[in-house]
């Protein structure tokens, strides 16, 4: 299982914020929801919890998604992160 945080997509983030892939794939303030939205269209297993907070902003309930998947959690970021703006556009 690797953990999907919105804050790992957000272009407005810094990489010491928490943002773990580049600003040229990475989404404008990422919801839970576009997040869920990505990973049905991937056609993924996935548990959404909601109620979490990032570890580096543990008062803001961003929420997560844990998702089942064989390879690196960064080819994920970046499919998810791309399957996000292709729904936005």
């Amino acid at each position: 299982m690797i953990t999907i945080w919105p804050q790992y997509l957000d272009k407005n983030l810094s990489l010491s914020e928490g943002r773990k892939v580049s600003k040229e794939i990475a989404v404008a303030e990422p919801s839970i929801s576009e997040i869920e939205r990505a990973l049905k269209r991937m056609g993924l297993k996935f548990n959404t919890d909601k109620e979490r907070a990032y570890p580096g902003k543990w008062y803001e309930k961003s929420g997560r998604v844990l998702v089942e998947w064989e390879d690196t959690k960064l080819e994920l970021l970046k499919e998810v992160s791309l399957k996000i703006k292709e729904i936005r556009n």
